[in-house]
């Protein structure tokens, strides 16, 4: 009977990392038909749509960063009386409040939230919401302190909100600090695959591409109708994601609005980040999955990327779990078509590479971005796979003993950044 249950799960567990795989090749594939009929073009200026916009910068301990985007600011082509921008210091020991206030006071537009350890510190999204209340634009941006964004990316993401059912739009990070070690190459890769393709795919299809907290925007009154961020929620830009499509509204991919990230450069960063990512994004699943399944605002392939999308950061365990089970068959089981479906295991592995972004997606994303040295790290990522099991193992463990606990999620559980990526500003 136990060997039989085992078939059943390893059976069930290896369809679903199929099914994950076919998923990404039907991505891989739209993005290189699209690229390969030169499709792509600069439409920044085919629709004149200029609301007013608030941009929101949160930051808590970023002294070493906040200048440099600030002073990027500066330079935003947007028009100066339809732009506000709100530097959010949220409780920070450092220089951030100075260094901020410096901008204020020199450029109008530039306006400082200064907020306690009474009222601060209880994470990014309690911030936004402070940020928010006090926000003016019709549209709303969000860029993390260590960003460095492309002077006319305002337009770029603001045209999108033309048509009335865009609720939020995400533009592409690309890594600043690609060249610093090994760590940030890597880093660099996976956001090639997740971006590149995975985000551009998912528009192209009329999927549910991802709404990542920086480097885009939503439409005021969406985000007021829901009532703001869920401030229980560690990654309250994928909650924001389907809250949004769950209300009706979509969320659009704009590739052409670059802009530029310090990456994390040690391993150990690495989890911290990663293990946040991970645990918020299993709290909005299990907050969101049964309402997508009940959703009459979304169409069945909505539905079906929907679950896909919030189960994502489960694959990892569930793979660790795929394999001890198939060993344990292959031992004490050796009937063929457990022999024959143990080939699928070892597949699937190596194909769940990365931030979830298989080799083959990131390998022609590279090729579209004409990187063609990098290309050669690919195989390293499945070594970075096996510690994002570890990552995603523990997140899991550690949501359901908060759960069991009832303790509460919110924290700024923040990168730090280090300023490592200035060097490769050129002014």
């Amino acid at each position: 009977m136990i060997i039989e249950t085992l078939e059943i799960v390893f059976f069930l567990f290896t369809a679903v990392m199929i099914a994950y795989l076919v998923r990404h090749y039907v991505f891989t594939l739209t993005v290189l038909k699209r690229a390969q009929k030169n499709r792509e073009k600069d439409d920044t200026t085919e629709v004149k749509y200029e609301p007013t916009v608030s941009i929101l910068i949160p930051a808590r301990d970023e002294e070493k960063v906040i200048g440099q985007l600030l002073q990027q600011m500066t330079k935003i082509t947007y028009p100066r009386n339809k732009l506000q921008v709100i530097a959010i210091d949220d409780a920070s020991s450092d220089r951030t409040r100075q260094i901020a206030e410096e901008f204020s006071n020199r450029y109008p537009f530039i306006e400082v939230l200064h907020r306690d350890e009474k009222t601060g510190g209880k994470g990014k999204p309690s911030a936004l919401n402070a940020a928010l209340a006090r926000s003016k634009g019709e549209i709303v941006l969000c860029f993390d302190a260590d960003y460095y964004p492309q002077n006319n990316i305002v337009e770029k993401l603001v045209k999108e909100f033309a048509h009335p059912s865009i609720g939020a739009v995400q533009g592409r990070p690309v890594v600043l600090n690609e060249s610093q070690n090994i760590v940030t190459r890597l880093v660099t890769l996976e956001r090639i695959g997740g971006y590149r393709i995975d985000q551009e795919a998912r528009d192209n299809l009329g999927l549910i591409p991802q709404f990542g907290g920086t480097v885009g925007g939503f439409r005021r009154s969406v985000l007021e109708k829901l009532g703001g961020f869920d401030e229980s929620m560690l990654t309250e830009d994928t909650d924001l994601t389907f809250q949004i499509y769950l209300e009706g509204f979509k969320v659009r991919y704009a590739g052409d609005a670059e802009c530029y990230e310090e990456a994390v450069n040690n391993w150990k960063a690495y989890w911290r980040q990663r293990h946040r990512w991970a645990k918020g994004h299993m709290q909005v699943c299990f907050k969101h999955a049964p309402r997508v399944l009940r959703s009459k605002k979304l169409n069945v392939k909505e539905k079906i990327d929907g679950l896909l999308l919030l189960h994502v950061y489960f694959m990892p365990v569930l793979t660790l779990i795929t394999f001890f089970v198939g060993a344990f068959l292959i031992v004490f089981d050796s009937s063929y078509v457990i022999n024959a479906f143990w080939f699928f295991v070892p597949v699937s592995f190596y194909s769940l590479v990365g931030n979830f972004a298989p080799f083959f997606e990131i390998g022609i994303g590279a090729y579209l971005d004409g990187r063609t040295r990098i290309q050669w790290l690919i195989p390293l990522l499945f070594f970075v796979y096996l510690y994002t099991i570890l990552i995603c193992t523990k997140a899991l463990l550690d949501l359901v003993v908060a759960k069991i606990l009832r303790k509460s999620q919110s924290e700024w559980a923040k990168t730090t950044h280090l300023g490592n990526g200035n060097s490769y500003i050129r002014n």
